[in-house]
């Protein structure tokens, strides 16, 4: 059994990984705008669409996995991830952005959400006594994946290929289904005994009485308010994921113009992969301390700090300066997602855990779409002063999230339907057993 725990946790934290290189989406983004003649607005909708399927997608994987179990969820996530990259290959090659599109937007994209969620309920399963270290570590190999593609596999394949991107995109989607499939195919739930011994009746701090239906949680005023939260909490951090290592070449370049191009891409590759490895330490860091502090006030600090952050980052020229705290933003990023598993855990229960925190993947599906834009935009429309409006929208964005996380409760919700009795009783009706009171 200590040998299948093991499996279960390596094969969960690789799928992790791999599918958390899309966060090295900015590496490759200046080689499509100067090797294709792309604009950053074309590369920011490649990307955006990338993580809106991922959210949609992500949403659907919550309510089918109980129902075709992790492994064929798993490996459809792999085809469609790996083979999403190929054909994103084959668009480069053809010099076609709708294919691409379609490729590494569409179907890779789908391929990341129907696998996120799959790794961390299956290891939870797998270590009922030790659930917050297994997930925990999981989940923060989602958010180092990007150090394994910009300081690894694409540097390299760079210099193998000469470049050549058609190439380097269609040699990562062979990579990564090596890894992912066979991934894919050892991933299993416990077997019944385990799950009877360790997760059997009265293992549940669940209440008795049904919460209410997951339509009733999804529609109420609870759920509404943690999603916009979430939503601007990722919108600010997406956007400078995406473009982080174009605003660090920016910014490099205005404070030494002698810097050469090949060495400002190896500057930003070189923050992708610190700002990654800030991004799954914050959710450890994050994800603890809301133990200790509670869920919304985690999120005030979160929202408040970054607002401070931007607001610096606004008239901020110095590389390094600049680069830790864009650390920092991914740090808090991080954190966002760490705690917003548990935070549904506390406000709709265990029961309807899996199927409202693959709804509330939708924030990420919507700001994956308009943090990017919006950067993408500027940067085409206003070169010169791309910097300071991005970060200014920054400060809005995280500013109204602040101003709705004064609405957040972190109280259990009470969703069932009146009784019959209760409702009689309202009225004064007498019902069997009962006398109203004179």
């Amino acid at each position: 059994m200590l040998r299948s725990r093991i499996v279960a946790i390596l094969c969960c934290t690789l799928l992790q990984v791999c599918l958390g290189t899309v966060y090295a989406w900015s590496f490759f983004q200046t080689l499509l705008v100067r090797q294709l003649g792309w604009s950053f607005t074309d590369t920011a909708v490649a990307f955006s669409i990338t993580i809106f399927s991922l959210g949609m997608s992500a949403a659907a994987a919550g309510m089918l996995l109980p129902r075709v179990g992790p492994r064929r969820l798993a490996l459809a996530g792999s085809v469609l991830f790996s083979g999403g990259y190929v054909l994103a290959g084959f668009a480069l090659h053809l010099d076609s952005l709708l294919l691409f599109y379609l490729g590494y937007g569409v179907i890779g994209g789908a391929g990341i959400g129907l696998g996120y969620v799959t790794p961390v309920a299956t290891v939870a399963k797998w270590f009922p006594d030790r659930k917050g270290l297994a997930t925990g570590i999981v989940v923060m190999g989602f958010g180092v994946g990007a150090v394994v593609l910009s300081k690894g596999l694409a540097p390299l394949l760079v210099v193998e290929t000469k470049g050549d991107l058609p190439l380097i995109f269609i040699w990562l989607g062979v990579v990564f289904a090596m890894v992912l499939i066979p991934c894919s195919w050892a991933l299993r739930d416990p077997p019944a005994e385990f799950m009877k011994r360790f997760h059997g009746s009265g293992t549940s701090n669940e209440p008795e009485e049904d919460p209410g239906s997951t339509a009733r949680c999804l529609f109420s005023s609870e759920f509404a308010v943690m999603w916009i939260v979430f939503f601007f909490n990722i919108a600010a951090g997406i956007a400078v994921i995406s473009f982080q290592s174009p605003l660090l070449q920016d910014v490099w370049g205005l404070a030494d113009p002698s810097v050469e191009p090949e060495v400002l891409a190896e500057y930003g590759a070189t923050l992708i992969a610190a700002s990654s490895l800030c991004n799954g330490i914050g959710r450890l860091f994050w994800g603890l301390l809301s133990d200790r502090i509670g869920r919304v006030r985690v999120f005030r600090i979160l929202l408040a700090s970054q607002m401070i952050v931007f607001g610096i980052l606004m008239t901020e020229r110095d590389p390094w300066i600049f680069s830790i705290l864009v650390c920092y933003i991914l740090l808090c990023f991080g954190g966002g997602f760490a705690t917003m598993p548990s935070f549904i855990l506390d406000v709709f229960g265990v029961r309807r855990m899996s199927s409202v925190y693959g709804v509330m993947l939708t924030a990420w599906a919507a700001a994956g779409v308009c943090g990017p834009l919006y950067i993408g935009y500027l940067k085409d429309q206003y070169p010169d002063r791309a910097i300071i409006y991005c970060f200014l929208i920054g400060v809005l964005i995280l500013g109204l999230g602040y101003v709705f996380s004064y609405l957040l409760n972190d109280g259990r919700i009470r969703l069932q339907r009146p009784s019959v009795e209760s409702t009689l009783k309202q009225y004064g009706i007498e019902t069997p057993g009962h006398r109203p009171a004179r």
